[in-house]
């Protein structure tokens, strides 16, 4: 039984974070937003399909790019110097947290994807 529970509870996570809503929102936000936060967003992206990742911070990184993709926030990202201010605050607490669950191989996959994303 607890085993069909977590199988449940992981499909329906990795169903909450899609890949495309996330990767098209980067996009979006790329030049405004700046390396440092995409560079946060991935790390945390590829920590969350680690299965080795505890269920707590799974929990929060899907709570923390949930709010980085949704268009509703507490300052619209439309507001040049600010919008993207709030998603920074809530992506920065997820990584803190997230910290000791980055892999060397986490780092190398968020580098190479920010590379093709910066043309670099």
């Amino acid at each position: 039984m607890q085993d069909t529970y977590n199988t449940e509870l992981e499909k329906s996570k990795r169903d909450n974070i899609s890949e495309k809503s996330l990767f098209s929102k980067i996009r979006r936000v790329l030049f405004s937003a700046g390396k440092g936060l995409i560079e946060k967003v991935l790390l945390l992206y590829y920590v969350f399909k680690d299965s080795d990742t505890p269920q707590n911070v799974k929990l929060a990184i899907v709570g923390g790019l949930s709010y980085f993709i949704l268009p509703f926030d507490a300052i619209p990202d439309f507001f040049t110097g600010l919008g993207l201010s709030d998603d920074l605050s809530i992506i920065m607490a997820v990584f803190v947290l997230a910290t000791k669950n980055i892999k060397p191989e986490h780092r190398k996959l968020a580098k190479e994807k920010l590379n093709e994303l910066f043309g670099n």
